[in-house]
C-alpha cells in the first residue's frame, strides 16, 4: 500500500533542521562522552532527527 507524501511538508519539518552537535548536547543535557561520540559520528552539524535517533542518555533513578 502506498500514499502520496507532500514534499513541502517534509522539507519544512522541524526534524529536518540542521543543528550543532554541541548545542544539541547542551539542550538535552548530554554528557561530554556522548557529545564526543556524536561529534565523531556526524561531525559538527547534523539534522535534529539524526541526533535524536542516535543520542543515548543514562537513565535517572531515584
Amino acid at each position: 500500500m502506498s500514499e502520496h507524501i507532500d514534499v513541502a511538508k517534509v522539507e519544512n519539518s522541524p526534524l529536518r533542521r540542521v543543528r550543532s552537535v554541541e548545542d544539541f548536547c547542551r539542550r538535552y543535557r548530554l554528557g561530554a562522552d556522548e557529545r564526543i561520540r556524536l561529534t565523531r559520528l556526524f561531525g559538527q552539524f547534523a539534522t535534529e532527527q539524526e541526533l535524536l535517533m542516535n543520542a543515548t542518555r543514562a537513565p535517572v533513578f531515584r
